[in-house]
């Protein structure tokens, strides 16, 4: 097997063996498992640290799209119908059970996948869709006026909500609906029923 395929292979069944064992898992029983030696593993990856360093790039930054925050952005159309198409798109590319699984095994170990991801979830997406929010009620920017931090709160709210259906399905291992299409517009047109009226309250204008 050519270097370039081995590191492949090794990358690829990482992130099955994490995925099933957590951050605890042993690079001597990953080799094992596929039948290699130990020190074959770290011909190709210098650390534990740097082969997770891997997994990350690989299933973490590889998914995450550039279309994305235009798409928040994007004024011509309400924000609802924005939020509604990014969270279709998100859950088409992430609800994944190595993807979700490795996330939370992260949150819970030293290894900080999980803070460097939800550090570009809030960039991208949480605080870009708090000053759309304020553009549409006329509120006053966010130059003008720091976000609060109920307003974010709020966003990371309806997140979450999404994203708690991956936990009940991946981690939890309970019945989740095959077709999350309309799972995800009600949460986001049910968010918006609320979130208008708490943004007004929040903000308030000079």
């Amino acid at each position: 097997m050519r270097a370039t395929d081995r590191e492949q292979a090794i990358l690829s069944e990482a992130i099955r063996f994490f995925a099933e064992h957590g951050f605890e898992g042993q690079t001597r029983e990953l080799a094992k498992r596929m039948g290699i030696t130990h020190s074959a593993i770290y011909r190709h990856f210098p650390s534990k640290e740097a082969l997770i360093e891997r997994v990350y790039e690989h299933i973490y930054l590889s998914r995450w799209q550039p279309s994305w925050a235009p798409l928040i952005s994007d004024r011509s159309r309400a924000l609802e119908d924005r939020l509604t198409q990014f969270y279709l798109e998100y859950v088409e590319r992430v609800f994944d059970h190595d993807w979700v699984r490795i996330f939370v095994f992260s949150g819970l170990r030293a290894f900080d996948i999980t803070g460097r991801y939800l550090a570009i979830v809030r960039r991208e997406v949480i605080e870009p869709a708090c000053a759309e929010l304020r553009h549409e009620l006329g509120l006053p920017d966010v130059a003008q006026l720091p976000l609060a931090l109920r307003e974010t709160e709020m966003f990371w709210g309806l997140h979450g909500r999404i994203f708690y259906v991956a936990i009940r399905r991946y981690v939890y291992q309970t019945p989740t609906p095959d077709d999350l299409d309309e799972i995800v517009a009600d949460a986001v047109r049910g968010f918006f029923v609320g979130a208008r009226q708490i943004a007004s309250e929040i903000v308030e204008l000079p």
